[in-house]
């Protein structure tokens, strides 16, 4: 089979590239991404000179472009987005341009060439912020409460329209909050390991008590590729870690995992339109295709702090000037 991965070189796309590579050798890979600040090609190193995996530097948005990477494609996984809330809030741009833009131009050339299956990878937030008690279903209403939620809250609209209008043997997976290898360090796990490790400040939110439910990048990838292979088309699945965590906890695990101290631990100005709890009930996933998250969180953290840990020079490669000048914004100096 050959599939393309837009967006395989971030986190999760290099994370799912790699996984099927070594699990899946009947598949073939085409990895489409426009390298922007997220994406790096270290991200798959020793996997690009093999015959099964192609490399396109591309932009989703671009009709020509997408249609001729497609071309020969049996199925296609959406990895690619502009995914930080916090940069959304300071510029919705390139959130529309990518996710919804990009996603349309996407299904359309799958409409066009034939490509058999389309998954769509989303998040938990496009269900807005839930209560203290029950968790999110795949038939709760979308209520997105950021630009970048809204963004994929429109992408996944966008397939449902092309699955019921087309009939586009398309899915979609929504997943919790995924951390593990190769996670940019804007994100709150791998942001806060390295505060840590260097003896800075561990910025956050408001009163740390937002909680996410947090699940393994290889627990995700695997889940991704049942669906992409066994998912029924036009059906959503939620992907949860059952490992429900207010941010504050978090940042003391990273703590004392990485014998910080919890005087680095400073509550910062919470940002607009903070949701307050996410949860994901992914019975539908278990019934239907047997998968459950395998990772603990203690046991996940542990090997993820180990891996920044051990992959210095790759944390050296992706901290750029633009990486460093969006926190100095961000947090108004406050970081390192």
């Amino acid at each position: 089979m050959h599939v393309v991965v837009t967006g395989g070189c971030g986190f999760i796309g290099s994370n799912f590239v790699r996984y099927a590579f070594d699990h899946w050798p009947g598949w073939t890979l085409t990895v489409l991404d426009s390298l922007t600040y997220a994406g790096n090609l270290e991200n798959l190193a020793g996997l690009l000179g093999s015959e099964r995996v192609r490399f396109v530097r591309g932009d989703v948005a671009d009709p020509r472009q997408v249609r001729e990477t497609l071309e020969g494609a049996d199925a296609l996984v959406n990895l690619a987005a502009e995914s930080h809330v916090d940069r959304s809030i300071l510029d919705s741009g390139p959130f529309i341009h990518t996710n919804v833009v990009g996603t349309q131009v996407l299904l359309n050339a799958v409409r066009e060439l034939g490509v058999e299956r389309f998954l769509q990878v989303s998040t938990d937030e496009v269900y807005g912020s839930l209560g203290p008690d029950g968790r999110f279903r795949e038939d709760s209403p979308l209520a997105p409460n950021s630009p970048y939620s809204a963004s994929k809250a429109a992408a996944d609209l966008l397939v449902r329209a092309a699955v019921k209008t087309y009939g586009l043997r398309a899915m979609v997976v929504r997943s919790s909050n995924a951390y593990g290898p190769y996670q940019f360090p804007e994100k709150l796990i791998p942001l806060m390991i390295i505060q840590a490790r260097e003896g800075n400040l561990l910025p956050v939110y408001g009163d740390g008590l937002h909680v996410r439910d947090w699940v393994h990048v290889e627990d995700l990838v695997i889940a991704i590729g049942l669906v992409l292979r066994r998912g029924r088309p036009g059906d959503v699945y939620n992907v949860g870690g059952a490992n429900e965590m207010p941010n504050l906890d978090v940042v003391r695990k990273i703590v004392e995992m990485t014998g910080a101290s919890e005087a680095q631990i400073e509550l910062v100005e919470d940002r607009p339109g903070h949701d307050r709890r996410y949860a994901m009930d992914f019975s539908r996933l278990e019934k239907a295709l047997g998968w459950r998250p395998t990772r603990s969180f203690g046991e996940g953290l542990r090997e993820t702090i180990a891996w920044y840990d051990e992959h210095q020079d790759w944390l050296d490669s992706v901290r750029t000037g633009k990486y460093r000048e969006f926190h100095r914004t961000q947090y108004g100096g406050r970081l390192a």
